[in-house]
């Protein structure tokens, strides 16, 4: 009788634990993930309340910042905002390889200026970036640009170039649309402060935006200003041989990045402690991303 109680006791205790462990399994498992997971497709004129998830035609994800009837998320950027999926960066094919929380780890002094989803807003101009190739190609590309941002801007702290003594320097005013918006307009700002009155010129018509009388934009909307720097990574070769993209996607190594930047001031030995942070910054935010650096770092 005593063992007969006793073994209703032990399958009484069991099935508690089993209860447990079921109604435990959820919170323990739960994540982004399990969010997009159950995302509805977007569907234009449909009533969406701030904190709704969707997935847009393009397969990527968004959260409602405010509730809106239906706007578009691409377009309407002020109702929408990406939302991105796993603590590890979203893994779909083409998707920036980087999480927000991983963003805030490189950058933990960051201006507020500089903000996650205005990066992740201004990928869609560049489509290639950090989406070529492998994850680890992937990883690598977006650990050295975001590497080069860092050393550009003092870990994403300062919005504009520093040494205002350098201001009317970056204006050939021979060119034939001049300087339009001022002699001393045309100074560094953003990502990789970009500089000189034909980069904005070039980089405006690159994203239809009119950066060349409105260099402004570049300070004071975080989307432009990413993806002014983003034109200039996918696109320019600077004083090198070839974009910094390609340098990553080509197997070319961090080095060519960094002589596509600044190489005229910092390569071939002229500055050896600049190229070093700029290496150093890439070695840590490689491991961040848990990727291995690849070799050819210096230049």
């Amino acid at each position: 009788m005593r063992r007969h109680r006793i073994a209703a006791l032990l399958l009484a205790v069991l099935a508690l634990i089993g209860t447990a462990l079921v109604t435990a399994a959820p919170s323990a498992t739960a994540s982004t993930a399990g969010v997009c997971d159950s995302a509805p497709n977007w569907a234009a004129g449909s009533w969406y309340s701030a904190g709704a998830v969707v997935r847009y035609t393009d397969g990527r994800y968004y959260v409602a910042e405010h509730d809106n009837p239906g706007y578009d998320p691409v377009i309407s950027t002020w109702y929408w905002d990406p939302y991105t999926c796993q603590d590890g960066g979203d893994t779909r094919p083409g998707a920036f390889p980087v999480s927000e929380a991983q963003f805030q780890q490189m950058f933990p002094r960051r201006n507020a200026f500089y903000t996650y989803n205005g990066l992740v807003a201004a990928l869609g101009a560049y489509p290639g970036f950090a989406g070529t190739g492998s994850r680890e190609v992937r990883q690598q590309e977006a650990a050295a640009f975001l590497a080069n941002v860092d050393h550009e801007t003092g870990g994403l702290v300062h919005i504009v170039e520093q040494n205002t003594a350098n201001y009317p320097h970056y204006c050939e005013a021979n060119r034939p649309y001049g300087c339009p918006a001022g002699q001393a307009a045309y100074y560094g700002r953003g990502p990789l402060q970009l500089s000189w009155n034909y980069n904005y010129k070039a980089a405006g018509d690159a994203l239809g935006i009119d950066l060349l009388h409105n260099p402004s934009l570049a300070q004071n909307d975080a989307a432009v200003s990413w993806k002014a720097a983003l034109w200039y990574w996918n696109t320019q070769r600077g004083p090198g041989t070839m974009t910094p993209h390609e340098a990553i996607v080509n197997g070319r190594g961090f080095g060519e990045t960094i002589r596509s930047i600044n190489g005229a001031m910092e390569c071939n030995g002229r500055n050896p402690g600049q190229v070093q942070s700029r290496v150093a910054s890439y070695q840590r935010f490689t491991q961040i991303l848990g990727v291995a650096p690849g070799g050819n770092l210096s230049c």
